[in-house]
C-alpha cells in the first residue's frame, strides 16, 4: 500500500507541475496578446464592450467560454480582461454567463464621442419629444438588440395618450426603417392597435438585406411580436429575409418599400410631419430604425464614377476570371475578398490603408491570413488606391521607399470604406449628439463581490435553525444515552418523522447544489435561469444542507457512516468558503497589479511625450529599456527562478536607471523630468514583479477548487452509502437511537 501511495503522490506531483507550466504559458501568451491589440488599436471597442468588475470576477471562465466572437476577453492573473474589444458586438453571452454578476455591456467612453445621440430610457430624444431611435443608430448593432428596441417604442407610443384625431388622416406612428428594429416596431405597433406605416428607402430587411449572399447572421435566442420566438440562433441571409417576409405579408403590414425620407420636422406640439420623395405623412410620434450604414462612402478618387465600382457585394459567385480590387480593412472588406477568392479564375487584390487589421473578427484575420499564404490573394498594406480607369487601377504602396506607385490590371473595384451615417437628417430633426446633452449615466463601480445576498440569505436560515434548536433545547442539550426517555426522542430521532425529514431535505438541498456544476459545464449547455442565480443557490443551498444535516444527526455527528458524511459536507462548506475567499481577493490583487503597470506606462507615455522634440528618442529608448528589464525573467523559468530575479532585481533596476540619468543630462533632459523618470520607473518595474509573484500565490492557491471538488466527491459518496444504509437497515418504526 505504501509503494502505491507514494508512485501516486509523485505522478499527482508530476502532473501538478506539467499543468502548472502550462499555465503559466498560457498566461504569457494572453499577455502578449493583449499588448499586441494595444499596439495594434483593436484593444478598443468600436460600440459596445465587456466592462469587467474586477471586484466580483471569480476567474471561472465562463465568460471567455461563452463569448461567440473569439479573442474578446482572456483570463489573466486569474480575472477575466479584455483583449480585443474592437471584436466585441454586444451579444452579450459573457454577462448572461457570468455567475456572480460582474460583468456589463455597455458603449465606449460616451463623454467624448459625438457620434451616438443624446436620448433618454424610453429611447425618445430629450430634444424632440415624440421622436424616437431605435436599433443600430443608438450605438447597439445587434439583431436582438434591434428587435428589443423597436418592440419598446411601440409600447411606449401605445402607452402615451393619444387624442382622437376627428380627419382620420393622422397617423399614432411613423416607422423609418424597416429593418429588424422597424419590423419589430411594426410587429408590436400592430399587437397593440396603433395606426402606423413603414417608411424603408430600400427593401424589408435593411443592412441584413445588403449582407453577401448566404452570409451567417446571429440573432441570439430572440422573439418578434405576433409571431413568438425565432426557431433557430443563428440564420443564413435569404433564411432571415425570407422569414421577415412571410410575417410581414400574413401580417399585413403597411411597408412602404423604395421611398426615401427627405426632410422630417415638428408640427406644433402635436405631431409630426415626414416628407418622402412621393408624399407626406403626418403622425404623432416617430420612430427612426434608420442603422448606421446610411449612404457608402466614397473615396473621392479619379475614375470613381465608372460602372466597375461597387461599394457591396452580394453574390461572389457571379464574379469568375476577373481581376478584381477589394479596398477595405474591416469584415465586409475581407469577407468579400475571400469570397471573391474562391470563385474560378479570379485574381484578387485586398487593399488597406493601416499596416495592421484592428478590427477583424479572429476567425476573418485567420482565414484571410491562409489564404494569402496559399497565393488565393494579395493584401497590400499599407496601400491607397489613387485612381481608376477602365482597365487598370493605380495603388500607392507604402514599401522599402516612402511610397511606390503600381498599376494593376483590373476588371472591377469594389470599395468597403465604411458607410456615412444619416446623422445630417437626425441633426436636421434636432437629435443632438453632444455629449453634454446626454442623460447622466451612473458609473459602472465595483460594486463588492456579490456574496451579500447569498450570505443574508444563508443566515436568516440558519437563525431558523438556531431557533429550532433554542426551542427543542432539552433533547439537543441531553446525552445520547438519555435521549432514548425524552418524548421528542420518537420524532427527533434520525429515522424519526421530523430527522428523517431533515435529512431528506438536507439530500435535496446537496443535489441541488450539485446541480450547479451541469449548469457550469459548457457541453450541456443548460441554459435554464442565469448563472448568477445557480451561483447564488449554490451557497445558500451547500450552508442549509449543512443545518439540516446536523439537526438530522441531532446535532451529534457520532463515529458511523452517516457522522463521516456530516463530516465531510462540513469540510465541503469550509474549503468552498476559503476558495470563494481566495478567488474574489487573491486574483483581483494580482489583476489590480497588472492594471496598474498598464497604467503607469501610460503615465511614462504621457511625460515623455511632453519633452522637447530633441527628448523624444531618449523618452522612446529608455522607455523601451525599462520594459525589456520588467519583461526579463517575470514569465520564464519555475519558482526559484523568479525567487532569484526578485532578489537582483533592484540591483539592475538601480544600475539601468544611474545609466539613463547620464544619458538624459548629456541630452539635455531638465533633472526635474528625469527625477520623475525615475520615480515611474521603479513603479513600473516593482509593480510588474509583483503582480508576477502574485501570479505564483494565486496559482498555489488556484488548486484550491479541485480539492474542494474531491471533498464534494468524498461527501457524495458517503452520503450515497450512508442513504443505502439508512434504507436497508434503519428501524423506522421503533425506538432505538
Amino acid at each position: 500500500m505504501g509503494w502505491i501511495l507514494q508512485v501516486c503522490l509523485i505522478l499527482g506531483l508530476g502532473c501538478a507541475l506539467f499543468l502548472r507550466r502550462s499555465e503559466l504559458r498560457r498566461i504569457a501568451g494572453g499577455a502578449m496578446e493583449r499588448r499586441r491589440a494595444r499596439a495594434r488599436g483593436s484593444d478598443r471597442a468600436r460600440l459596445q464592450y465587456p466592462h469587467v468588475d474586477l471586484s466580483r470576477c471569480i476567474g471561472c471562465g465562463s465568460c471567455v467560454a461563452a463569448c461567440p466572437e473569439e479573442g474578446v476577453l482572456e483570463l489573466l492573473h486569474g480575472q477575466a480582461v479584455v483583449v480585443h474589444g474592437a471584436r466585441c458586438v454586444g451579444h452579450g453571452r459573457c454577462a448572461v454567463e457570468c455567475p456572480v454578476g460582474a460583468i456589463a455591456i455597455t458603449l465606449g467612453d460616451l463623454e467624448e464621442r459625438r457620434d451616438i445621440p443624446a436620448l433618454g430610457p424610453d429611447f425618445e430624444s430629450p430634444q424632440v419629444p415624440g421622436l424616437f431611435l431605435a436599433g443600430e443608430v443608438t450605438g447597439f448593432a445587434l439583431v436582438r438588440t434591434a428587435i428589443d428596441h423597436g418592440t419598446a417604442v411601440a409600447r411606449e407610443v401605445a402607452r402615451r395618450p393619444r387624442p382622437a384625431d376627428a380627419s382620420g388622416g393622422l397617423l399614432d406612428l411613423c416607422i423609418v426603417g424597416a429593418g429588424p428594429a422597424g419590423l419589430a416596431c411594426a410587429l408590436e405597433a400592430k399587437r397593440l392597435g396603433l395606426r402606423f406605416v413603414v417608411i424603408e428607402q430600400e427593401t424589408l430587411g435593411g443592412a441584413v438585406a445588403s449582407y453577401p449572399r448566404r452570409k451567417l447572421v446571429m440573432t441570439q435566442p430572440v422573439g418578434l411580436p405576433l409571431h413568438g420566438r425565432l426557431s433557430k440562433t443563428t440564420y443564413l441571409k435569404e433564411e432571415l429575409i425570407e422569414l421577415w417576409q412571410e410575417i410581414a405579408e400574413r401580417e399585413a403590414l403597411p411597408i412602404h418599400c423604395g421611398e426615401r425620407v427627405t426632410g422630417l420636422e415638428r408640427c406644433g406640439s402635436e405631431h409630426f410631419q415626414v416628407t418622402t420623395v412621393d408624399h407626406v405623412v403626418e403622425a404623432r410620434y416617430v420612430c427612426l430604425a434608420l442603422g448606421r450604414r446610411g449612404t457608402p462612402r466614397k473615396l473621392g478618387v479619379p475614375g470613381e464614377e465608372l460602372d466597375k465600382v461597387a461599394y457591396s457585394l452580394l453574390d461572389a459567385g457571379s464574379y469568375t476570371d476577373r481581376r478584381i480590387l477589394v479596398v477595405g480593412g474591416g469584415d465586409s472588406a475581407v469577407e468579400a475578398a475571400l469570397g471573391l477568392s474562391e470563385q474560378p479564375g479570379n485574381e484578387i487584390t485586398l487593399s488597406y490603408r493601416k499596416r495592421e487589421f484592428t478590427r477583424l473578427k479572429s476567425r476573418n484575420e485567420l482565414r484571410l491570413l491562409e489564404a494569402e499564404r496559399n497565393g488565393r490573394l494579395e493584401v497590400l498594406r499599407g496601400s491607397e488606391l489613387r485612381s481608376i480607369d477602365p482597365t487598370q487601377v493605380e495603388v500607392s504602396v507604402e514599401g522599402e521607399v516612402p511610397r511606390h506607385v503600381s498599376r494593376l490590371d483590373n476588371d472591377d473595384v469594389f470599395v468597403f470604406a465604411g458607410g456615412i451615417p444619416p446623422f445630417e437628417l437626425l441633426q436636421a430633426a434636432g437629435v443632438s449628439f453632444d455629449p453634454a446633452d446626454r442623460p447622466a449615466v451612473e458609473p459602472l463601480a465595483e460594486r463588492g463581490t456579490g456574496l451579500l445576498p447569498a450570505i443574508a440569505g444563508a443566515l436568516l436560515l440558519g437563525l431558523a435553525c438556531l431557533a429550532w434548536s433554542l426551542v427543542h433545547k432539552e433533547y439537543y442539550l441531553a446525552p445520547l444515552a438519555e435521549r432514548p426517555q425524552l418524548e421528542q426522542h420518537a420524532w427527533l430521532r434520525p429515522v424519526g418523522s421530523v430527522g428523517i425529514g431533515f435529512g431528506i431535505a438536507a439530500c435535496l438541498l446537496v443535489l441541488t447544489n450539485l446541480a450547479y456544476l451541469l449548469r457550469r459545464s459548457a457541453r450541456l449547455r443548460l441554459n435554464l435561469g442565469s448563472l448568477q442565480a445557480w451561483m447564488t443557490s449554490h451557497l445558500v443551498t451547500g450552508l442549509l444542507a449543512l443545518f439540516l444535516t446536523l439537526l438530522h444527526a441531532g446535532l451529534a455527528l457520532r463515529d458511523t457512516l452517516g457522522g463521516h458524511a456530516g463530516l465531510a459536507l462540513c469540510a465541503l462548506v469550509v474549503t468552498g468558503a476559503i476558495g470563494r475567499y481566495f478567488y474574489a481577493f487573491v486574483p483581483r490583487a494580482a489583476n489590480g497589479r497588472e492594471l496598474a503597470l498598464d497604467d503607469v506606462r501610460l503615465e511614462l507615455a504621457n511625460l515623455s511625450a511632453g519633452w522637447d522634440r530633441t527628448n523624444r528618442e531618449f523618452g522612446a529608448r529608455a522607455r523601451a529599456r525599462i520594459d525589456d528589464l520588467i519583461a526579463t525573467g517575470v514569465w520564464q523559468g519555475g519558482f526559484l527562478r523568479r525567487l532569484g530575479s526578485l532578489l537582483i532585481s533592484q540591483r539592475r533596476l538601480h544600475q539601468l536607471l544611474g545609466q539613463l540619468r547620464a544619458e538624459g543630462r548629456s541630452e539635455g533632459v531638465p533633472d526635474a523630468e528625469l527625477r520623475r523618470f525615475e520615480e515611474l520607473g521603479r513603479r513600473a518595474h516593482r509593480t510588474a514583479l509583483m503582480a508576477s509573484h502574485f501570479e505564483e500565490l494565486r496559482g498555489l492557491l488556484g488548486t484550491w477548487r479541485y480539492f474542494h471538488r474531491w471533498v464534494a466527491l468524498l461527501m457524495v459518496l458517503l452520503g450515497v452509502a450512508h442513504v443505502v444504509q439508512a434504507v436497508r437497515f434503519a428501524d423506522f418504526g421503533g425506538s432505538g437511537p
